[in-house]
């Protein structure tokens, strides 16, 4: 049996167990997904998907349906697939059109800490112990308890997990800042909603570059626990830049990655001047000099001015990539320090 992470074009992704000798669709039909489908035997080309990760035997189609070029980018037909191993396939349709419920579930705070002036990392488990299975880089929407309000943060934690963490930023006055910093304490329930976003780790195929901004460096753990329990061989460079000092968080895990992975750190700090890490921003390093590899692929994760000085940056500066994969974060409020 094979799990299949059905990515859908909205953001939405259900994870569903494939039985030995199913295709991609019949798996999803008899679970109640109705992605799209309508010869069933690889002529009319409605059930194309593309497949990211996983190995899988094509099945037999025409070239009206699925062309010689389209699979070697790694289109394939759902009605024809039947997966080998673990898969993740891109739906080119919104959940909604495929009857797809977005989850709910219910988890309890386990522990509530302040990483830094500005940063609290949250833990909770889900109350019914049951793993949740999700794409690294994934976030889910947490509400606040009897408000109806939610906000959205990514997973910092390894994936398929009772246990998930994330790390949220304080902003003065924020509807969730007032409640963890004034209300929240451990055995509290919280109901979460997911998981969600199309910002997820591919299967490293060259060198990767991932740039962090401030608590957007919460994916990029989850991805970098996904990726050193796998043999990679491809240099990865995390560039982390937060406005102060303290508001790196997690250096001793991140350092502790690259005894696993062939990654390079690079940290800066915007507004302040401190010794142990360099001023100015993750653009910095976006040169010839340090990144003279051929191609690479891009992640991004950060508020969006960030997003864009990294996309100039690597157009001014010629860097060449394959791919670019972002998350665009917007504040709801100033920073609990800011001055």
């Amino acid at each position: 049996m094979a799990n299949i992470a059905l990515n859908f074009e909205d953001g939405v992704t259900r994870i569903i167990e494939g039985l030995p000798g199913e295709t991609i669709a019949e798996s999803a039909y008899r679970l109640g997904i109705n992605i799209p489908l309508d010869c069933a035997d690889g002529a009319c080309g409605t059930c194309k998907c593309m497949c990211l990760s996983g190995e899988y035997d094509p099945g037999d189609y025409i070239e009206d349906a699925l062309s010689d070029e389209e699979a070697e980018k790694g289109f394939g037909l759902a009605c024809q697939i039947r997966p080998e191993t673990n898969m993740v396939v891109e739906i080119l349709a919104s959940s909604a059109a495929c009857k797809v419920k977005v989850e709910s579930f219910a988890t309890t705070i386990t522990e509530i800490a302040f990483l830094g002036e500005e940063v609290i990392k949250l833990s909770v488990s889900t109350a019914d112990g049951a793993a949740l299975n999700f794409l690294a880089g994934q976030y889910v929407n947490i509400e606040i308890p009897g408000t109806g309000i939610t906000r959205s943060y990514s997973f910092s934690n390894l994936t398929n997990s009772n246990q998930l963490t994330f790390l949220i930023r304080l902003v003065n006055d924020g509807a969730m800042s007032n409640y963890l910093s004034k209300e929240a304490k451990v055995g509290d329930t919280l109901q979460l909603t997911g998981p969600l976003g199309t910002f997820y780790l591919r299967t490293l195929q060259q060198p990767s570059l991932f740039f962090a901004g401030g608590t957007g460096i919460a994916p990029f753990i989850s991805m970098l626990e996904e990726l050193s329990l796998a043999d990679v061989k491809h240099p990865i460079h995390l560039f982390y830049g937060v406005s102060f000092e303290n508001n790196l968080v997690e250096m001793e895990l991140l350092e502790n990655f690259k005894t696993k992975l062939p990654l390079t750190i690079y940290t800066c700090v915007s507004n302040e001047s401190c010794e142990s890490h360099p001023s100015g921003y993750v653009t910095q390093w976006i040169n010839k000099e340090h990144l003279h590899l051929e191609n690479y692929d891009v992640y991004i994760c950060g508020p969006t001015a960030m997003v864009e000085s990294v996309k100039t940056a690597l157009e001014t500066e010629a860097v060449n990539y394959s791919n670019f994969y972002m998350e665009k974060f917007v504040s709801t409020g100033n920073p609990v320090t800011a001055s």
